[in-house]
């Protein structure tokens, strides 16, 4: 086979298929929990702890040029170096719904997958029930 026969073949199994279609779903699942992450979690849990804007919490490492604000990006836009640990923060957020969003949802199809009755076995083939008699009856 040629390369490019090799490829295809490879490329057409379904677990290469169902692999690709779980990234590109996994991708948009992650940008909407990034989404409640960022725009509802993080917010609540800042106003709870005292109106804290995570995104915002950095330490700066060098001398921050004079007129600069105090704000992550425009620290980041004068090239001093951060410890963006908000942003640390928010990510941790995010990994850590994603990884129990996951979870669940490998619990929920483990769960079904036990709900179902097991098929009753395939009857035996009138062939082979046949080829049994005529051994039994050979026997006899």
């Amino acid at each position: 086979m040629s390369l490019m026969q090799d490829f295809k073949a490879f490329a057409m199994k379904g677990n290469v298929v169902d692999l690709a279609v779980a990234v590109i779903i996994g991708g948009a699942f992650g940008k909407i929990v990034e989404s409640l992450v960022n725009d509802i979690i993080m917010p609540i849990v800042g106003a709870l702890v005292g109106k804290l804007d995570f995104s915002n919490l950095f330490l700066v490492l060098g001398k921050v040029p004079d007129g600069t604000e105090m704000t992550l990006a425009a620290v980041k836009k004068a090239g001093v170096p951060v410890l963006a640990y908000g942003s640390f923060i928010t990510v941790a957020v995010n990994f850590l719904i994603l990884a129990f969003i996951i979870f669940m949802m490998v619990r929920m199809i483990s769960k079904l997958k036990h709900a179902e009755p097991p098929a009753p076995p395939a009857p035996t083939p009138e062939d082979t029930v046949l080829l049994r008699e005529i051994r039994d009856a050979l026997k006899k």
